[in-house]
């Protein structure tokens, strides 16, 4: 671990994310169990409250999605596992849902303070609404961040993820409001022959606006799900 790390608890964007063992909902838990999955890790502030409950019933319905994606869901709050294995049993007495995913059990904040999931000019007892997406390589590459009144929108975490590995799959970057079927952008050249050959792809194709922005359609490989 890193100084920066693990002194303020800075988790960014391209680093390996910290590992760690914790006991959850499903049994004792560690960050590298989920080595060649993508991992959706996210904080909510407490159990047995208004937005935490929608969000984890959201998250319970589109966990097919994510499973279709190669991606497993990780949920942690600071209250012990007794209380969220009770909420998540008045869950399923109230809904019929079953929370297929672990919640980590962070009673000491060790975990929340080392991914930087409490903002002490917010609370310095509950973790705020952190998302972090992890690759299957172990690398941070998203972090979201929502204040604690106000709910994910779990369309948007799922679009994320599907740009990511779109865009790894193509050698490509994706546009604004990109949504999946849609074209990606080309990397753009890095000498002048290739700057001219982009102008004549363009206009070939008439799919660009300069040398710098040209779409292209992705390769069939990517488009595809797991099953």
């Amino acid at each position: 671990m890193d100084y920066e790390l693990m002194m303020n608890g800075n988790v960014k964007i391209g680093q390996h994310a910290p590992d760690f063992t914790a006991d959850t909902t499903y049994g004792t838990v560690s960050l590298n169990d989920y080595k060649g999955k993508w991992l959706v890790f996210f904080s909510h502030p407490g159990d047995f409250t208004p937005v935490c409950t929608t969000e984890m019933i959201a998250f319970a319905k589109a966990n097919p999605y994510f499973e279709k994606l190669n991606t497993c869901l990780l949920g942690l709050s600071i209250d012990s596992n007794p209380s969220h294995l009770a909420w998540m049993n008045d869950i399923y007495c109230m809904t019929g849902i079953i929370l297929p995913f672990p919640i980590v059990a962070d009673r000491n904040g060790v975990i929340a303070r080392k991914y930087g999931m409490i903002s002490n000019d917010v609370s310095t007892t509950e973790t705020v609404r952190n998302v972090f997406i992890i690759d299957d390589k172990g690398i941070v590459r998203v972090i979201l961040v929502y204040p604690l009144n106000i709910g994910r929108f779990i369309p948007e975490i799922l679009r994320i993820i599907q740009a990511l590995q779109m865009s790894d799959c193509s050698n490509s970057s994706t546009p604004a409001n990109w949504i999946p079927g849609q074209p990606v952008i080309m990397p753009p050249p890095r000498t002048f022959p290739l700057l001219q050959e982009r102008l004549d792809y363009i206009h070939q194709n008439n799919n660009g606006m300069s040398w710098y922005l040209a779409f292209k359609e992705p390769k069939e490989d990517c488009l595809r799900e797991k099953d």
